[in-house]
């Protein structure tokens, strides 16, 4: 498989090459544009908001563990739903704490490409769109996957979020 292009952001870099270790054919997409929120990652693609899967970070309330929501762009999470389906309470969690559990800071956190494995929820409204678009690495960094293959490259669990 080629390597990453160089002239990406080395977050990025490491997000195109989880890809590639996947067999994921897709391409990491630079941005004109900071794209912090669904909303402005929606308006830079020209697309309806629900197609961004953006992923969201919390703290498990017991463990301590990191927990990834990947959620479609126009819905809310629901933490007492994902919370049921953990087993313990989630709370919001810091900067700080999304840097060191994935490696990413908030508004590129992508999907996969972790420091380590986390525990993942992945909403199942996603599998409304044939392709949704993730945050590659950096807030100017997206990269389009089918939902089916974002459930699997994520080894993320199929949740009603909300």
């Amino acid at each position: 498989m080629a390597a990453p292009p160089n002239d990406l952001p080395a977050s990025a870099q490491r997000v195109q090459a989880a890809l590639d270790g996947l067999g994921i054919d897709s391409r990491i997409v630079e941005l004109p544009v900071a794209a912090r929120t669904s909303q402005q990652a929606a308006d830079a693609l020209g697309i309806e908001v629900g197609r961004i899967a953006k992923s969201l970070v919390f703290r498990a309330g017991h463990s301590a563990r990191a927990v990834l929501v990947i959620a479609a762009g126009d819905r809310r999470v629901d933490e007492a739903r994902v919370a049921a389906a953990l087993g313990e309470p989630i709370g919001r969690a810091t900067p700080e704490f999304v840097r060191e559990h994935t490696g990413f800071a908030i508004g590129g956190v992508a999907p996969l490409g972790h420091r380590q494995p986390l525990v993942t929820f992945v909403d199942a409204s996603l599998r409304r769109f044939e392709t949704v678009w993730a945050a590659g690495g950096t807030p100017h960094c997206v990269f389009p996957i089918a939902p089916a293959a974002l459930l699997s490259a994520s080894g993320g669990h199929q949740l009603d979020i909300g």
